[in-house]
């Protein structure tokens, strides 16, 4: 399991680590696995909604991936919020040229949660023409506590405030699947 380090700018207060896992499948997707330990009754989680396409979800409790094709300019966001909206964009450079991203197959997000921790998982099914590419992943959590405060957790960081976009960033590198 991967750790996210949270961004020394914006400290986090109930939550103590957030791990991630994540895997190729062998179709080209993506499954992902965060897992929060903490204060949980302290978390702004949210209520569970319908599990629809909906934009805005970082500005409270949200999971995000980054991923892009290895080294190229273009690249991917998929979020993922705990009351399982979810959102996918495409943009064409560094925070520019985004829309949002075709997907065949709506995320499903599952969820696990005790006393101390609570875990987030999906699949997600990358564009057709990244499936038997390698890719390079930035994992992130944005997670708000109920008093308002706000932590940035990411595999890294660059210098200055958080900012999950920069190439920096995508410090995980995943090779294509390979066939069966």
């Amino acid at each position: 399991m991967l750790q996210l380090i949270c961004h020394k700018e914006a400290p986090a207060v109930t939550v103590e680590t957030i791990g991630v896992v994540a895997e190729r499948r062998e179709d080209g997707g993506l499954w992902l696995r965060f897992h929060v330990e903490g204060r949980l009754d302290e978390l702004e989680l949210g209520e569970p909604k319908l599990s629809e396409r909906t934009d805005e979800l970082w500005k409270t409790t949200c999971f995000e991936a980054f991923v892009r094709k290895s080294d190229e300019a273009s690249y991917v966001e998929y979020n993922f919020a705990p009351s399982s909206q979810w959102a996918a964009y495409a943009f064409l450079d560094y925070r520019s040229g985004c829309a949002d991203l075709d997907v065949t197959r709506a995320p499903e997000i599952l969820l696990d949660a005790s006393e101390g921790h609570f875990a987030m998982e999906t699949e997600i099914t990358l564009p057709a023409d990244w499936q038997n590419e390698s890719i390079e992943l930035n994992l992130t959590a944005i997670i708000e506590e109920t008093g308002g405060t706000k932590s940035y957790w990411a595999l890294a960081h660059p210098p200055g405030k958080p900012d999950f976009h920069h190439k920096d960033c995508f410090a995980l590198k995943l090779e294509a699947p390979t066939a069966p």
